[in-house]
């Protein structure tokens, strides 16, 4: 989901013990993350992590995901798609999005963001039968990530190539670390011809699971 959806769902819990906290894994911030932000002007924290260590700490795959996390610190439900679906798939195709896939993604978003409310005024219990294990192919996989963006940035591109292509063989399922990988290469690219090419070669998987909510894919 975009900025202005947190930043309405922030107001609409402004009375409630609740904060939206936005994170930016773009690699190449502060620059490329800068207009984003303060386009949308929004009043809760957003924070850079161009290193993706908040990524690490969450187990975060793709963007947008969210995490619930309770006063208490404890994590309610982990990492998940946020109420995003595939439906962006059809974008390449001659007339964008069909108008019954957009109306199924825009319901999906709003029963997210109503499950987030439901959660913080009444308590429910919608925890996630995700499976959010942290195994040590993670951490090393988060590791050769942020050593390869530190490369990066010194110009040492083949190495960095290296280390970024290790972290995607022992995380294949990150998105982020694939479309990054490919940014880091050259600006535009994790949006182009190498990405849509990966997104179609998923064949009928999903590249947004779906998060485990109750009628949410009705």
């Amino acid at each position: 989901m975009d900025l202005p959806v947190w930043q309405a769902l922030s107001d609409d819990l402004a009375e409630e013990a609740f904060v939206v906290i936005a994170v930016s894994f773009d690699t190449r911030a502060p620059e490329a993350s800068r207009p984003w932000i303060e386009g949308a002007n929004p009043t809760y924290p957003c924070l850079l992590d161009p290193e993706h260590e908040v990524a690490d700490l969450y187990n975060m795959v793709n963007v947008p995901n969210a995490v619930w996390i309770d006063e208490e610190g404890r994590i309610v439900r982990p990492a998940e798609t946020a109420g995003t679906g595939d439906e962006f798939r059809s974008m390449v195709a001659p007339g964008g999005i069909p108008a019954d896939d957009l109306q199924r993604m825009m319901r999906r978003r709003q029963r997210y963001v109503d499950a987030v409310k439901d959660w913080v005024r009444n308590g429910v219990d919608v925890r996630s039968a995700t499976d959010a294990t942290h195994t040590a192919d993670d951490a090393q996989a988060f590791a050769h990530f942020r050593f390869g963006t530190w490369l990066a940035r010194q110009g040492r591109d083949e190495e960095a190539h290296a280390q970024l292509a290790e972290a995607r063989r022992l995380k294949p399922e990150s998105w982020a670390f694939r479309r990054q990988s490919w940014e880091l290469e050259e600006i535009g690219k994790a949006g182009g011809p190498d990405f849509w090419a990966a997104v179609e070669a998923l064949g009928d998987a999903d590249y947004y699971p779906p998060p485990q909510l109750a009628g949410l894919d009705d």
